[in-house]
C-alpha cells in the first residue's frame, strides 16, 4: 500500500521529533557527565592541596580566598601556569583542540595590589612586603 504525501510528511515529522528528543537526552547526559567530571576534579585537587598545606584547612573561606588571590597573582606563579598550559597546548591532539578553550589565560595587566618599585625595577606587593621580580 502506497503512502500519501501527507502520510510521508507525518512520518518524517515523527522522526524529527524523535531525533530532537534523542538530541536533548544526549545533551543532558553530556552536561551530567561534565558536572561529575568537574566535581571529581575539584575534590581531587582540593584534597591534594590540603595534603600539601594542612594548615589551610583551618582558614575561613574569606581567608582561603585571600591566600589564593595573593599566591596566584605573583609573576612566578603566572610563569609556571603559562609553562604548564603551553605544555598542554603542545600535546593536544586535533580532537582535543576544543578543550583548549578552558585554559585560563593570565590577565593582561598587573593587579592593583602590585606596584612598580621605581628604584629597583622590582614589583612590591602591598600588605606583606614580599617582593616579586618581574
Amino acid at each position: 500500500m502506497a503512502k500519501t504525501k501527507s502520510e510521508k510528511i507525518a512520518d518524517i515529522e515523527m522522526q524529527i521529533a524523535q531525533l530532537e528528543n534523542r538530541q536533548k537526552k544526549l545533551i543532558q547526559d553530556q552536561k551530567l557527565q561534565e558536572r561529575k567530571d568537574r566535581t571529581k576534579r575539584l575534590c581531587k585537587r582540593m584534597g591534594l592541596f590540603e595534603s600539601m598545606l594542612p594548615d589551610a584547612v583551618i582558614l575561613t573561606d574569606e581567608q582561603f580566598k585571600s591566600f589564593l588571590e595573593k599566591t596566584i597573582i605573583t609573576e612566578h606563579s603566572r610563569r609556571i601556569l603559562d609553562e604548564l598550559t603551553a605544555q598542554n597546548a603542545a600535546t593536544l591532539t586535533p580532537q582535543g583542540a576544543g578543550s583548549a578553550a578552558h585554559i585560563i589565560t593570565p590577565p593582561a595587566t598587573k593587579p592593583a595590589e602590585m606596584e612598580q618599585n621605581e628604584d629597583t625595577g622590582e614589583s612590591e606587593e602591598r600588605g606583606n612586603g614580599a617582593r616579586v621580580t618581574g
